[in-house]
Order: C-alpha cells, then sequence, then structure tokens
C-alpha cells in the first residue's frame, strides 16, 4: 500500500467523523467532485486502508465484557499450525506475532474469569504452545483510533503522493 496523498487523508477524516456520510455528502464537505470521492473511496477500500465494519462492533455488546490479552510461547516449528488453530478460537479476536520472549499476542473477549481460563486452557491445548501468560485488561485507556495521527499527517503535509 502507498502512502496516503492529502486527498485521501480528508476523505478519511470526513469517514471518521461521520461514517454514514453519502459520497455526495463527503463531496460536497471537502468540496470534490462526486467521482473523485467515489474513485478514491473505492480505492482506499481496495487497498486496505479503511477496516471492516467489523471493528465497529462492541464485544460488550455480544455478552463478553472481560478483555484480556495472551502472550503464547511457542515452538517455532509449529508457528504456522498454532496460528491456525488460535484462528479458530472465536474469542480471540487479534493476535499479532511478536518479538522479544513471546511469540504471539492474542487478544481475547471473554464473558466471565471462568470462560477466560477455559479459552486458556484451549490455548494451551495446541499442540507446539509451551506456555501461555495471560494480562486481564483492567480499563481500555487509549480505544482504538486513527485520527489524531491522520490529523497530524494533514497538519505537517507529511500525507505522500499516490
Amino acid at each position: 500500500m502507498s502512502t496516503l496523498d492529502t486527498t485521501a487523508l480528508r476523505i478519511l477524516a470526513a469517514l471518521a467523523a461521520d461514517p454514514d456520510a453519502t459520497t455526495v455528502a463527503l463531496a460536497t464537505r471537502l468540496n470534490l467532485s462526486r467521482n473523485t470521492v467515489q474513485a478514491r473511496l473505492a480505492a482506499l477500500d481496495r487497498d486496505g486502508a479503511v477496516l471492516p465494519f467489523e471493528r465497529r462492533i462492541s464485544l460488550h455488546s455480544l455478552g463478553h465484557p472481560l478483555t484480556a490479552f495472551v502472550q503464547v510461547h511457542v515452538r517455532q516449528q509449529h508457528l504456522g499450525q498454532i496460528i491456525q488453530e488460535i484462528a479458530t478460537i472465536p474469542e480471540v479476536v487479534e493476535a499479532h506475532g511478536l518479538t522479544g520472549s513471546a511469540d504471539v499476542l492474542a487478544r481475547v473477549a471473554a464473558r466471565d474469569a471462568e470462560d477466560l481460563f477455559r479459552i486458556h486452557t484451549r490455548i494451551l491445548d495446541i499442540e507446539g504452545v509451551e506456555r501461555a501468560d495471560t494480562s486481564l485488561a483492567m480499563a481500555e485507556l487509549v480505544p482504538w483510533r486513527t485520527v489524531p495521527l491522520v490529523e497530524s499527517l494533514l497538519e505537517d503535509g507529511s500525507g505522500g503522493g499516490r
């Protein structure tokens, strides 16, 4: 994916402010043609700049108010299979490969402590997992956000050309 230019950043900022805005409304707000906005939105979607709608679904509203982060330590020769197995656990809402002492960091949504224990045990039961350290999230102090970054790129003009 190439660096986003100022027009793309402006469209993303406008969408963040009003996610339900129509192409015409965005064009009017940004003083751009409808065709330009429509083409840019299609390119942003195609290039993966806009994340799926599911990122907006509240885990709490799904009955999973507990968030935990599980650091998974694995035998490297099993990493591919372990990732496939972790991906089959519905309560694992995202996972990242890490450098450092742990190999995988999984974000887990759970109904309660007992449910978290069940999920933790399921991760430990995967062949090749050596250890899993779970940390319970006490509070979300800075929620997922990109608008401050988009705004800083617009302010300093560092949005590159497409």
